[in-house]
C-alpha cells in the first residue's frame, strides 16, 4: 500500500510541474514509478468525450494483481441522460468469442477432442464438406474434395474455409452464405452448423485467416460434446464458477435499464443513436441462437473476472478454469507457417493468432502501431471494446465503448498508449508523452 501512496503522490508531483528523478534515483530514494498512471489514462479517455469523439467510454486495468485504474467518462445512453458507469452493460459482440474458446477448452482438458480431429469426426455434417473451385465459362459452378478436411484446430484459428458472408464480398460462396442464412438468430446451434456445411469452403482448410463463424460451430461442438445446450454448459463452466453473474445473452428485467445504447458513427463524426427495434433485437427476448462468436452482454467487472482468469493461468479466486498449459496454447500462434493470406488480421500489428486471440509476437514497430508487450493476447468487438492479457507485466485490462462501425477514432490505440507510456519495451512512441495538465483527484 506505501507503494501505491507513493506512486500517486509522485504523479500528482509531476503533473504540477515537478520532474521526475531518474530511475536510479528513485530506487536510491525507495520511489519506484508505477507503470499504470491513473492521471495519464484520465486524460486520454476524458479527452475522447472532451472532443466529441465518443458517447462515452470506461475502462479497468489490473497490475499484479490488484486494480490499478477505473475510469467511465460521457453517457451510456445520450438521450436518456444516462452517464456511462462501472455497472453499465455493454454489448460485448466479438469479446464473446474467447469466452467460447475458453468453454470449449475445458473439453479438451477433459480429453474428450484431439485438436487435429478431423471435425467430421464430432460434427458428421462437415463429412462430404467441398471447395470452391471457380466457374466455368458457361457459368457452371466448379467444386472439389479438400486436400485434407477442416480440423477442430481450423475452427479455433479461422483457418477452416468458411466465407464470411461480408457485404463486400461479392464471391460465389459468400452469396451462397448469404442466401441459407446460418447464423440467423432463429436458427439453433444445430441448424447454423448444418446450414453452414452445405456452403462450400471457400479456400481449402489451413491456407488462409479468415474471420468468420467458426466460434459459432465451436459452441456447436460444444453442445455435441456436452449433450446440453450451449448456454447451460457456458453458465456451468465458466460463467458460474467466475462469479459474473452480469454476463448474458438474454437480460433479465431488472438488467435492461442498465444496457447502453448503442450508436453509429457517421463519416462526419457525429453519432446517430441506432434504432431501439435494431439495437434491442437480439438482447432482451429468449432467441433460438446462442452464438459462439458474439451476443453477450457484460460489465466492465464481469469481462475483468474473465480477464484475470487468463492471466492468472487459467484459475480465479480458489477456481480452475482451464490448466495453465492449456492457457499457454490458447495464447501461443499456432498460424501455419507460410501463411500469408492473413485478411486484416496484419492491422492488428505484430501479431499471429493463437486459439480465438490475437498474440503479439513482435513489439510495437512503429508510432502508427499501438503500444504492447510479446507474448500479450488480445481480442475486440464490434462496437470497438477491447481487452487484453499481459503476462510480461501482469496486467489485464478492458475497455468498453458503444459504438460501430468498428475503428474510425483512435481509442484503441491511445488507451493502449497510456497505459504502457511509461515502458519503453511496450511501446513504440520512444518517449514519454507530456504529462495531464492536472493530478487525478479522485484518488
Amino acid at each position: 500500500m506505501r507503494e501505491v501512496i507513493a506512486g500517486v503522490m509522485l504523479s500528482a508531483l509531476v503533473a504540477c510541474g515537478y520532474e521526475e528523478p531518474p530511475a536510479e534515483q528513485r530506487a536510491m530514494t525507495g520511489v519506484e514509478s508505477p507503470l499504470i498512471d491513473p492521471a495519464r489514462i484520465d486524460s486520454t479517455l476524458s479527452g475522447f468525450i472532451e472532443r466529441a469523439e465518443l458517447v462515452g467510454v470506461s475502462a479497468l486495468v489490473f497490475e499484479d494483481g490488484d486494480e490499478a485504474y477505473f475510469g467511465a467518462f460521457g453517457m451510456a445512453d445520450r438521450e436518456a441522460g444516462l452517464p456511462m458507469r462501472r455497472d453499465t452493460l455493454i454489448r460485448i459482440f466479438s469479446m464473446t468469442k474467447p469466452v467460447t474458446g475458453v468453454v470449449l477448452m475445458t473439453f479438451y482438458d477433459d480429453g474428450l477432442f484431439d485438436l487435429d480431429d478431423p471435425l467430421e469426426k464430432h460434427l458428421p455434417e462437415y463429412k462430404d464438406v467441398a471447395v470452391y473451385a471457380g466457374e466455368e465459362e458457361e457459368g457452371e459452378v466448379l467444386l472439389r474434395a479438400p486436400a485434407r478436411p477442416p480440423t477442430v484446430r481450423d475452427i479455433l484459428r479461422h483457418t477452416a474455409g468458411f466465407a464470411s458472408g461480408d457485404a463486400g464480398d461479392d464471391g460465389w460462396v459468400s452469396a451462397r452464405y448469404r442466401e441459407v442464412e446460418p447464423v440467423s438468430i432463429d436458427n439453433t446451434l444445430e441448424q447454423m452448423s448444418a446450414k453452414l456445411a452445405s456452403v462450400p469452403l471457400d479456400f481449402e482448410p489451413g491456407t488462409r485467416w479468415r474471420y468468420g463463424p467458426s466460434v459459432d460451430v465451436q459452441a456447436r461442438l460444444v453442445e455435441v460434446l456436452s449433450g446440453k445446450p450451449y448456454e447451460v454448459v457456458l453458465q456451468e463452466r465458466v460463467l458460474g464458477p467466475l462469479g459474473m453473474a452480469n454476463t448474458q445473452y438474454t437480460l433479465r428485467p431488472e438488467q435492461r435499464d442498465r444496457l447502453s445504447a448503442l450508436y453509429d458513427r457517421k463519416p462526419d463524426g457525429s453519432f446517430e443513436r441506432v434504432p431501439d427495434e435494431i439495437a434491442l433485437a437480439f438482447n432482451i427476448q429468449e432467441r433460438p441462437l446462442k452464438p459462439g462468436g458474439w451476443g453477450l452482454t457484460s460489465t466492465l467487472d464481469d469481462y475483468m473476472r474473465f480477464t484475470r482468469m487468463l492471466l492468472n493461468g487459467g484459475a480465479l479466486d480458489g477456481v480452475r478454469i482451464l490448466n495453465p498449459e492449456t492457457v499457454k496454447l490458447m495464447a501461443t500462434d499456432s498460424l501455419p507457417p507460410g501463411l500469408t493470406d492473413r485478411s486484416w488480421l496484419v492491422n492488428k500489428g505484430q501479431v499471429g493468432f493463437g486459439i480465438d486471440f490475437a498474440v503479439r509476437v513482435a513489439p510495437p514497430a512503429n508510432q502508427a502501431e499501438a503500444s504492447g508487450a510479446v507474448g500479450e493476447f488480445f481480442w475486440d468487438g464490434l462496437a470497438n471494446t477491447l481487452f487484453w492479457v499481459d503476462p510480461e507485466n501482469d496486467i489485464a485490462a478492458v475497455l468498453f465503448n458503444h459504438y460501430w462501425p468498428f475503428g474510425k477514432t483512435e481509442i484503441q490505440k491511445e488507451f493502449r498508449d497510456a497505459v504502457y507510456y511509461r515502458n519503453a519495451a511496450a511501446t513504440a512512441l520512444n518517449k514519454a508523452p507530456a504529462e495531464p495538465d492536472s493530478p487525478r483527484l479522485s484518488d
